[in-house]
């Protein structure tokens, strides 16, 4: 079978991306331990089986022509596909190990991530974890992140984007201030309490409040005199301290209200909860031990 594949050298291929990237074909020569010679030749070779030249050449400068730049790229990511099929199956027989840095907002981390590394570094020992708690949003590429968690809904094309779960809301106040200032049988009611703030750090903006009527989700934009930026976290210790009603999140003040330090009230308007996705861009999974932490997430908060 006179397959396309067979007339060509893959190692002429390889020299080829290896003058690319080093713009000589020297180094070329010398990472791949030939002669400059045996690359310029195989260089040659190519580009009369391509009919077409692939580099400018000079006394002192090797460039890409339009249409080499063109057959780097491709060939530069079939390159990689190979490497990491090979990868893939040596992975089989082998323990994943690597660093992963993955930044999470600080209340998900918190309550939902941070309990479960210790299980994960059991089960992959040689995998190392950074986590960087905060609630900005982060530049994978300028800061060096492999993964993040986002809450609320976002677009993003660039990114690969795997739901962990639909967080409920809730409405909580401490008994104090129950007692003081009432409990709220209805929305309207809201508008004579105080309501703690959270200040999304994206926006600057107080976030809504999420209510179900009518078998409808509404935005409610509550008002109070105290705001919270940053640390959502520091809105429930508000709460405990009698400084008003406040929205959150129940995974947060589970504790809270078993305990009795909270109270949930206008339960016949809930039902509405927040998404947290695990995000990522799109080359990051084919990392092996990000694979297999990305895989370890999902089983575990959507068990």
């Amino acid at each position: 079978m006179n397959h396309p594949l067979k007339r060509m050298m893959f190692s002429s291929v390889e020299l080829f991306c290896l003058v690319a990237e080093y713009e000589s074909f020297s180094k070329a020569a010398l990472h791949a331990g030939v002669s400059p010679a045996a690359v310029s030749r195989s260089i040659a070779r190519l580009e009369k089986h391509l009919a077409t030249p692939l580099f400018v050449r000079t006394t002192r400068q090797v460039r890409l022509t339009a249409q080499g730049k063109i057959y780097f790229d491709e060939c530069k990511q079939a390159l990689n596909q190979i490497l990491e099929a090979e990868q893939q199956l040596k992975n089989q027989t082998q323990q994943p190990f690597g660093l992963i840095r993955i930044s999470v907002p600080t209340p998900y981390g918190h309550y939902r991530i941070l309990p479960l590394l210790a299980k994960f570094s059991q089960q992959y020992p040689s995998i190392k974890v950074d986590v960087q708690l905060t609630n900005k949003n982060v530049d994978f590429i300028a800061e060096g992140y492999d993964l993040a968690i986002r809450g609320r809904h976002f677009a993003d094309s660039n990114l690969i984007a795997r739901q962990l779960e639909q967080a409920e809301l809730i409405v909580v106040a401490s008994p104090e201030y129950l007692k003081q200032f009432g409990t709220p049988q209805s929305l309207e009611d809201l508008q004579h309490h105080q309501c703690i703030q959270f200040v999304l750090p994206s926006t600057g903006k107080n976030v809504p409040w999420l209510f179900t009527t009518n078998q409808q989700i509404i935005e409610y934009q509550s008002a109070g005199n105290i705001r919270c930026l940053d640390d959502i976290l520091g809105t429930v210790t508000l709460a405990k301290h009698s400084a008003g009603l406040l929205q959150t999140y129940r995974f947060i003040v589970e504790n809270e209200l078993k305990n009795g330090d909270l109270i949930e009230v206008l339960t016949e308007f809930s039902g509405t909860s927040r998404p947290f996705s695990l995000v990522y861009p799109s080359k990051k999974h084919e990392s092996f031990h990000i694979r297999v932490f990305i895989d370890f997430l999902l089983k575990e908060l959507k068990s």
